[in-house]
């Protein structure tokens, strides 16, 4: 993984987009691995902002989602079909036939994490996937002690992230649904470049453990050291407990690709 830090969570919001933009305007048709949270909404309000003001096209684009709630339909206020509607998708004119989320009101959950896999294959496969992280160390919802060859299927939500989730559920982690259909890890891994963007104090103990600790089941974002392509953006704040910092910010001196980044950021 290569490791770029902001300055704070606006300038990381900023980057964040600019990356994707770069990626659609290099590729008008990319299939796109899309993420929900607070992080993201941010990243969507900039996208957003680049699509009305320096029309940036997004309609050829594909999208599919993380991640769902089961037992949330799509017209729920709280679903993530929801959250990508009112984000991204409606003030950026993306039609419904390119966007994809799992399906969390399934007849069979088993038959749509498999189906869900087979979309993304025969789509190409993702081009650029966005994931934040969670506080417990996710990506998706891939929860602590998932294989990191998991495909995408239903999971039990972990209490912490119902906890960190509540906000959409009037501050009740007891009414964020127990269950959930994800991406799964090793799903995530086939993309072919990976953008984790960390914001915030809460993350900065579990970046750390992604970044410097053992790659292992009980943290799943620890699973991208297996990726040749991942990039990672953190604001200040999540990188506080980092031990790595000055040979991160050496590092950006010397590696073209950081050195890139840092133009988008002039």
């Amino acid at each position: 993984m290569k490791v770029f830090l902001c300055q704070d969570c606006k300038e990381l919001a900023r980057l964040t987009a600019a990356l994707l933009a770069e990626q659609i305007r290099r590729k008008p048709d990319s299939v796109l691995g899309l993420a929900t949270g607070r992080t993201m909404e941010a990243v969507y309000a900039r996208l957003v902002e680049l699509h009305q003001k320096d029309g940036l096209d997004l309609s050829g684009c594909t999208t599919f989602n993380l991640d769902e709630y089961v037992g949330l339909p799509a017209s729920d206020a709280r679903s993530y079909h929801a959250y990508m509607q009112t984000h991204l998708f409606q003030p950026v004119g993306l039609s419904a036939e390119r966007t994809h989320l799992p399906n969390g009101m399934a007849e069979s959950l088993h038959n749509e994490g498999m189906g869900y896999d087979a979309a993304i294959q025969a789509a190409g496969g993702i081009d650029l996937q966005l994931l934040g992280l969670g506080e417990n160390g996710h990506i998706g919802f891939n929860e602590p002690l998932s294989s990191l060859a998991s495909r995408s299927r239903a999971v039990t939500l972990a209490p912490e992230t119902r906890q960190q989730n509540a906000g959409l559920f009037d501050g009740n982690p007891d009414s964020v649904p127990p269950r959930a259909l994800t991406m799964g890890v090793g799903t995530i891994l086939e993309s072919k470049s990976i953008l984790l963007t960390v914001s915030g104090s809460a993350k900065a103990d579990m970046l750390r453990q992604v970044l410097e600790g053992p790659v292992t089941a009980q943290i799943s974002a620890s699973a991208l050291h297996f990726h040749n392509n991942c990039l990672v953006l953190a604001d200040e704040e999540a990188a506080s407990r980092l031990t790595i910092r000055p040979s991160l910010n050496h590092a950006c001196l010397h590696d073209p690709q950081l050195r890139h980044i840092q133009t988008l950021l002039a």
